[in-house]
């Protein structure tokens, strides 16, 4: 089958990674990074990225289920395969378990740093408009549930500057600083097959993206 790849620009690094280690030589369509909290505008993105590849058989999407933007998208004419995740964070964990056991984290990675406009930009925007102060104050509210901010290392980009980057962060916003292993293991998998319905959502041709289909 003739298949497309649709990757989310905040995993990029990580995707060509697991390109190099698949073999995977497909053509790679861009979600640009950002859109995390304009699920509309990833969902209608995503439809067009989805329409515009009329010439594939199979088209896999490297992303989550982000704040339900894939609900509703819609394949006329190829197999939709994407990982059975809530989001980014839990696809670079490996698993839905591993991602359970920091439950009160609040994870960067390194596309996150890059592209991104994380927790540390608010601070930093409030810092600005209202005073140092204040946006400790208001911060100190908005994460009093929060324990850490944990690097997530992928072993991809400077990950030296990351983890010292993230390190700061926790430093400012009053958080524990934690560093873990990330994996490419389901975006490999994503990449090279097969896709166990315990892992991935299988979506046929012809076939809107609905609640039916996450209930393995």
């Amino acid at each position: 089958m003739k298949t497309a790849l649709i990757g989310c620009r905040t995993l990029e690094s990580e995707i060509s990674a697991a390109a190099g280690l698949t073999g995977w030589d497909g053509p790679v369509y861009w979600l640009k990074s950002g859109l995390h909290d304009k699920t509309d505008i990833l969902h209608e993105t995503a439809q067009k990225l989805i329409d515009s590849c009329q010439k594939y058989d199979r088209i896999l999407l490297a992303m989550g289920i982000c704040g339900n933007s894939v609900m509703g998208l819609r394949t006329d004419h190829a197999e939709l395969i994407f990982p059975r995740v809530d989001d980014c964070i839990t696809l670079l964990c490996g698993s839905r378990d591993k991602r359970a056991q920091y439950y009160r984290s609040y994870f960067f990675t390194e596309g996150w740093l890059r592209g991104e406009r994380t927790i540390w930009h608010e601070y930093q925007y409030t810092v600005k408009k209202y005073g140092e102060d204040t946006a400790k104050l208001v911060f100190d509210t908005m994460l009093r549930h929060y324990r850490s901010c944990i690097f997530l290392d992928t072993h991809c980009g400077d990950t030296k500057a990351c983890a010292e980057t993230v390190r700061h962060i926790a430093d400012h916003l009053q958080l524990g600083y934690e560093k873990i292993d990330g994996t490419l293991q389901y975006l490999c998998t994503l990449l090279s097959g097969p896709w166990h319905s315990d892992d991935f959502v299988i979506i046929p041709p012809h076939t809107t993206v609905a609640n039916k289909h996450f209930n393995v």
